[in-house]
């Protein structure tokens, strides 16, 4: 399909308004004047002024003039600082937000953006040279979502020279960016020294590159829809269960563990790399039941066993002691005071206050910990109970421990009572629960209490 029947097709939405990015650059104008041409929608002209060269001003300045005088609406935005290290990761970021803002504002549904066949063959290589999965190896889509919208780019299937030829014949303005010769970036780099290469080899070198793009893509969608069938059986609330993962086949496990990793990071571009994948696949293999990985921005993936968990890194819960009130909420464990309970399992503390020493506190574990169990003789080290109960190597310096004013420990809450708890016959003041939380959980302790 050429570039201008998806155009006209566009009519068929029930949308007022067509969103186009427009640079002013040769191949953005172009795509303006073909939408012109071949649209009776509503046009919004959508400009970002990254605000990196003196030329960005007098180019913004070029499209509100043109969009005047075409009577189509201008929307721009000016991008005044930068604080990431990664340029085109965060100016892409800034600027999709202002599509999508200007998307809402109009109702639209569809972005029309300039992307040509150029843009696929370099997209495709970059990918090969920095590592990827087979949805990105596939390069540019032709149409692809961005939340509830729809990215169109008509221009796939022609050439740089194809969209200069167009604005040749139809006499369109447009300013060149000068930056796209810089060979510090590898885009650059492949234009000017790969790419002339290949269109040597193959003048229709682009068109061969689109259908390796929607050949992969297809594949990639039929391999996604099984492993999304399959993640639903074998990953449930951040925890892939390794048993039933195992059973899948290697392709199968690769896209399971991608779908995760894209569900943490929003769909964003360029943060799950083959690294990661391979990394949360070998973490399955291993057989030691307690190990930890690290993934990008602060999350990890924790092995507990035979179950792997996807979360953000834990900051120590308490390097210092919280007085305990009515309801403390650590990790999903909750410490809860209440007036009464029939129960008497180690979810329940009983304490007279006269044989404690009040306050009472929550803290973490310390170097040194000893517990008096109850109907143990002697003392226990609390690194051996953590042990003796499988709690994770990473959960054991942030898990929960209940003392007095003299630092004495007095409960193991959901673990072990200490001879400080008091029986159900006895004297006590002071009643403690805790209890994973859950919805299951939380009604069953309304129906405990």
């Amino acid at each position: 399909m050429n570039p201008k029947e998806i155009i006209k097709n566009l009519d068929n939405s029930k949308d007022e308004y067509l969103i186009i990015g427009v640079s002013s650059g040769p191949d953005s104008m172009a795509l303006f004047h073909m939408t012109m041409e071949n649209s009776h929608k509503k046009l919004v002209c959508c400009h970002i002024n990254h605000g990196v060269r003196k030329e960005s001003n007098l180019e913004e300045a070029f499209l509100q003039d043109y969009c005047q005088k075409k009577k189509i609406i201008f929307e721009s935005m000016k991008i005044e600082s930068y604080n990431e290290n990664n340029f085109e990761a965060e100016a892409r970021k800034k600027r999709y937000a202002f599509y999508k803002e200007i998307l809402n504002k109009y109702h639209s549904h569809t972005l029309l953006l300039a992307h040509h066949g150029d843009d696929l063959i370099e997209t495709v290589l970059m990918k090969i040279i920095r590592g990827s999965n087979l949805e990105g190896y596939a390069g540019i889509k032709r149409c692809s979502k961005l939340g509830d919208y729809t990215i169109v780019r008509p221009l796939l299937s022609l050439t740089k020279e194809d969209i200069l030829a167009y604005n040749k014949e139809h006499n369109i303005e447009y300013h060149i960016d000068k930056s796209n010769n810089d060979q510090k970036y590898t885009r650059n780099r492949i234009r000017q020294n790969i790419l002339p290469l290949l269109k040597k080899e193959d003048a229709n070198i682009h068109l061969k590159f689109l259908k390796y793009s929607q050949t992969l893509q297809a594949y990639y969608n039929c391999i996604a829809d099984i492993a999304e069938n399959e993640l639903t059986k074998c990953y449930r609330s951040n925890r892939l269960n390794i048993p039933i993962f195992e059973k899948e086949q290697p392709l199968i496990k690769r896209q399971i563990i991608f779908s995760i990793l894209s569900n943490i990071y929003n769909n964003k571009d360029d943060i799950i790399k083959d690294e990661h994948i391979d990394a949360v696949i070998k973490l399955c293999k291993n057989n030691k039941p307690n190990l930890t990985i690290n993934l990008p921005h602060n999350y990890l993936a924790r092995k507990e066993y035979q179950t792997i968990i996807f979360e953000p890194k834990s900051k120590k819960i308490t390097d210092y002691i919280i007085p305990l009130g009515e309801y403390h909420k650590i990790d999903n464990l909750v410490i809860k005071r209440i007036d009464k309970i029939d129960s008497n399992g180690n979810d329940i503390c009983r304490l007279n206050s006269n044989k404690v020493k009040m306050p009472l506190y929550l803290r973490n574990k310390k170097d040194g910990d000893y517990v008096s169990v109850l109907g143990l003789k002697g003392k226990k080290k609390l690194k051996d109970i953590f042990i003796d109960e499988k709690i994770p190597l990473t959960k054991r310096t942030t898990y929960p421990i209940l003392v007095d004013a003299n630092d004495t420990i007095l409960w193991i809450p959901n673990l072990k009572k200490t001879k400080y708890s008091v029986k159900k016959n006895e004297f006590y003041d002071i009643i403690l629960n805790s209890y994973e939380e859950s919805e299951e959980n939380n009604e069953k302790q309304k129906e405990k209490q």
